[in-house]
């Protein structure tokens, strides 16, 4: 086959299910990334490529939940494999969230609970790519945001406003 040949039948080598799969992975990477950029820009224990990952990890999980091929046909077994799936992730998830939670027994502190639910955030948003709601992942990337990056100003405000003097 020339290399003329190869371009004038591209339809042949071009897969539509492929290239969506594609897509999904990339946006639950992208958006574990961005999660991910806000905690290393406030020096947090997770950052940037470990979010991506867990994102990344989750959405693969659900595109292989969706895309196996025998299930297809067969919509009750698919959508216990894809509330089995769901369910796994999310509690295993919770096992990398409870790793960079810290308690300081001195001044019974315990830190890493943003981070964790970070992770936890990025796992069900990557799902949501995996699973196309384009709608959920728009609307809780955003969301997401919000909480990370201005409600922190105001949680510091307000808990200073209405703090006890010790």
């Amino acid at each position: 086959m020339s290399d003329i040949s190869f371009f004038v039948n591209t339809e042949k080598y071009f897969d539509i299910a492929l290239v969506d799969m594609v897509l999904r992975l990339c946006a639950a990477t992208v958006i574990g990334m961005l999660i991910g950029l806000n905690r290393d820009v406030n020096d947090k224990p997770m950052g940037m490529r470990t979010l991506a990952l867990v994102s990344l990890g989750a959405a693969v999980v659900a595109v292989v939940a969706v895309h196996f091929e025998n299930l297809v046909d067969h919509p009750d077994a698919l959508s216990r494999v894809v509330q089995g799936v769901l369910q796994g992730v999310l509690t295993g998830i919770g096992f990398i969230g409870a790793g960079v939670i810290l308690r300081q027994p001195r001044n019974k502190s315990v830190y890493g609970l943003t981070t964790a639910a970070t992770v936890w955030i990025a796992a069900a948003l990557g799902i949501a790519c995996a699973l196309a709601a384009w709608h959920v992942v728009a609307i809780a990337s955003i969301l997401t945001f919000v909480v990370l990056v201005p409600m922190k100003g105001l949680e510091m405000r307000l808990v200073k406003l209405f703090s006890r003097p010790d």
